[in-house]
């Protein structure tokens, strides 16, 4: 029997992505976004009754509240449902519901879920699994961000950043890498690496881990493991393994070799060393479901990438814009390395901080994130709904990389200021690379929109 279900915060990715899933599961939905957006429209056409703004009445006759992370324990809909007696979840919880009876293959980790859970679930689509698939990006090749299949199988990014990714039970699961993220959640690092190692163990025994050989932290946790896991990296090192990588712009190929023993050449349909190690733990998971070689060898091939993820959104006259969802320092520097295998002229990055938290604390590291740009612009940093930090700004990361890089061009920008200097400093031969979680995608649109023009 179908129920109603309330979801605060419908317009986020991950929110957006769970209401789909019900109104295709024939449930009734309802929800609440602080701004009308593409997402709520796209939901108000599939069914939902969607309410700009948060009041008590937007959850009359709702059998379940669900609520993202970014939601505030006073929000009055959440008070209102307390009142009232209505079960509360989070969206992790409401996701493991929507797993339940399914085999579950999940992404983690701090960099790359959303491309490596992206790719993985258009491997099993390509191979005829009809997976579910709920992700925290448009898969481009589909459009959609979540998608309810008639397969065994359900692939999702699961978000580590409020440790709710502890709900999931995964019978597969990839782990991408640890970084010192969320420190706002987790306090400490050690704290994180804590919940990394005890969702390890959260595998169904039957299961198996793909886990980065790459990374210190996933080895160090993986030491002690007793289930099976498989170890993807770019050093030999690892149980799967790239050789002979040839890197052409925002693609590359490469021979992989599984055990030591090579498997085929690859290619794949996006930049970096960054996305070959994401790619190489969604062969080995295609290996490990005796996917055909040649399903996962055209998967590479064909994948357009989840939308902000290296998206190319002007090419035109020598000049190049690309939108990015880069905001850790880690990312930035990985994404500015796989641009400059464009080979253009010069790199200029336009950047938007995300959070007072994640700048206060990563302030030394933003300083080598931007060695590849050659010119770099910082914006305003977009809140996310945190309190500002006194003397935490982006005049702070400015300083730190001229203190870094003295000669490099650096400015500090009002977003209202940015695509008027781009317009004027641009040349033929240049990249404009547009990086940041918060609102910074209206900037690239404008951007695009004055270069048409």
């Amino acid at each position: 029997m179908s129920k109603h279900y309330h979801l605060i915060g419908i317009g986020g990715i991950g929110m957006s992505g769970i209401a789909q899933l019900l109104l295709r599961r024939k449930d009734k939905v309802s929800g609440s976004d602080l701004k009308e957006s593409s997402i709520t429209q796209e939901l108000q056409n599939l069914g939902a009754q969607v309410y700009i703004g948060h009041q008590s009445a937007n959850i009359t006759g709702a059998d379940f509240i669900i609520y993202s992370s970014a939601i505030r324990p006073d929000n009055p809909e959440i008070t209102e449902a307390k009142k009232k007696g209505v079960p509360l979840l989070k969206r992790a919880q409401a996701l493991a519901e929507l797993m339940q009876d399914k085999t579950v293959i999940t992404v983690t980790g701090s960099h790359g879920k959303t491309t490596t859970a992206s790719l993985a679930s258009y491997l099993l689509m390509e191979a005829g699994l009809m997976p579910s698939v709920a992700i925290g990006g448009i898969l481009k090749n589909i459009n959609t961000n979540a998608s309810l299949g008639g397969g065994k199988f359900f692939v999702a990014e699961a978000d580590e950043s409020d440790g709710s990714f502890l709900y999931y039970r995964p019978d597969y699961s990839i782990i991408t890498n640890i970084d010192r993220e969320h420190l706002d959640y987790y306090k400490e690092f050690k704290n994180e690496i804590e919940a990394f190692k005890e969702f390890l163990h959260r595998t169904t025994d039957n299961g198996c881990v793909f886990c980065s050989a790459d990374d210190a932290n996933l080895r160090n946790i993986i030491a002690d493991y007793k289930k099976r896991y498989v170890l993807f990296g770019l050093g030999e090192g690892a149980d799967i393994y790239p050789k002979n990588i040839k890197i052409e712009g925002l693609s590359s190929e490469f021979d992989c070799f599984y055990k030591n023993k090579f498997i085929d050449r690859f290619r794949l349909a996006l930049g970096g060393m960054h996305n070959i190690s994401n790619a190489l733990s969604v062969i080995a998971l295609g290996l490990e479901l005796g996917i055909d070689l040649e399903h996962i060898k055209k998967t590479l091939a064909d994948y357009k990438g989840a939308k902000r993820r290296l998206e190319i959104k002007f090419s035109e006259r020598g000049l190049l814009v690309i939108d990015d969802y880069a905001h850790h320092p880690t990312e930035i520097s990985a994404t500015l390395e796989a641009v400059k295998n464009l080979k253009k002229d010069r790199l200029i990055a336009v950047f938007q901080p995300h959070r007072y938290s994640r700048t206060q604390l990563l302030l030394d590291e933003f300083a080598a994130s931007f060695d590849a740009a050659d010119y770099v612009i910082i914006t305003d940093i977009y809140a996310a709904s945190e309190p500002p930090i006194e003397g935490v700004s982006a005049l702070g990361i400015c300083e730190k990389i001229k203190k870094h890089s003295p000669g490099k061009e650096i400015y500090f920008l009002t977003k209202d200021k940015i695509r008027e200097h781009i317009i004027k400093a641009i040349k033929p031969g240049d990249v404009v690379m547009m990086l940041g979680a918060g609102d910074i995608v209206k900037i690239s649109d404008e951007l695009v929109e004055g270069l048409k023009k």
